[in-house]
């Protein structure tokens, strides 16, 4: 049978036609909203606990709240889920202060729970603590890196999230590799197998294989419902939060040369009344951090700075198309993909999940 949602009663929040400066100075605490009053995604956890079930986990059911961001705490076999996903005005406000809503389309959102499953289960039945798990996988008890260098090559690693995030630490190397494990597949053989088949990181998912074979029917030695910064105990501010958060994403991509513009445009008075180099970027803009986000796995807000500093730059260099904007178009994205990677490749990858 499938899963019903017991219908809302949730009456329509005050703050839902404000503005967003007015908004923006509300406290976390402020906003009144629960899990409870979240149809939708109470219908996500009841699509993961089916997901659980069809693979034989059956004791184990991660319970969720509310709070600033998607995280499991250390030792509770939970999953935060992220406030504005309660209701479509601060989708709208995440967006506009950091121009993408992770987990906001449906398929993203599942693939973020099965890997913060994966963080729930390994507190549940703390599998950390195996030998096994910790020859594979490495000590959860490292320290997190501010950063960290991804390897987009490497077989050691499944890849499921953006930005090769099963490299970023061990604990992420195993909420990967659990996710992976438990999509689901089409057809009698499970997917991975025949994804990774000759990978180094095969041994993981059949380790994981293996563990869930043994713990799923059994109840969980770790049971607690204990909550980590629910949003009703939050006195931030969402500006503070927001502040914050662009920081993260803004403040560590590398400097763009203006040797890299010149290629791309010029200030050659024989192009004087082409467009602007700045209005071509600036009018570019959507489909470039798109695009670009899509192969890298950078944020957007990250590759946005980044467009905004080639704009503001193209202005101070006075400089403007010289070829074809379909031309210049291919030329930049392929500029802002090779700075991106090298941006990865040097270690600057911030950890977000």
């Amino acid at each position: 049978m499938p899963r019903r949602t017991p219908p809302s009663t949730a009456r329509r929040p005050r703050w839902a036609d404000w503005p967003d400066d007015r908004l923006l100075a509300l406290r976390f605490k402020d906003l009144g909203v629960r899990l409870a009053d979240c149809p939708g995604l109470l219908a996500d956890m009841g699509r993961l606990n089916d997901e659980l079930d069809r693979r034989g986990i059956t004791r184990f059911r991660p319970h969720g709240w509310l709070s600033s961001e998607w995280f499991s705490p250390d030792g509770v076999p939970g999953i935060a889920l992220p406030f504005y996903l309660a209701h479509p005005r601060l989708m709208k406000l995440e967006q506009t202060q950091m121009l993408e809503v992770e987990g906001g389309p449906p398929r993203e959102r599942m693939r973020i729970l099965r890997h913060e499953a994966g963080h729930a289960i390994c507190n549940a039945y703390r599998l950390h603590r195996r030998k096994a798990f910790r020859e594979l996988f490495g000590s959860v008890t490292a320290p997190y890196p501010d950063t960290y260098k991804p390897d987009p090559g490497s077989r050691h690693f499944v890849t499921h999230l953006d930005a090769w995030y099963a490299q970023a630490h061990p604990a992420e190397d195993f909420a990967e590799t659990f996710a992976v494990w438990l999509a689901p597949s089409t057809g009698s053989k499970p997917r991975w197998r025949k994804t990774y088949h000759g990978w180094p990181a095969l041994r993981k998912l059949e380790f994981v294989d293996r563990v869930m074979a043994e713990v799923g029917p059994a109840a969980p030695p770790v049971r607690t419902r204990r909550v980590v910064e629910p949003l009703h105990q939050l006195t931030t501010t969402l500006h503070e939060h927001y502040q914050q958060k662009r920081w993260l994403y803004g403040d560590t991509f590398p400097d763009f040369y203006d040797r890299d513009l010149r290629r791309l445009f010029s200030s050659d008075p024989a192009y004087a009344l082409r467009p602007t180099a700045a209005a071509f970027l600036r009018k570019s803009r959507p489909r470039l951090r798109e695009d670009v986000a899509s192969w890298t796995g950078a944020h957007t807000y990250t590759i946005d700075q980044v467009l905004r500093d080639m704009i503001d730059r193209c202005k101070e260099l006075k400089l403007r198309l010289a070829v074809p904007e379909a031309q210049a178009m291919a030329d930049a994205r392929m500029m802002l993909t090779v700075q991106t990677m090298t941006y990865l490749h040097t270690g600057h990858h911030p950890l977000a999940l």
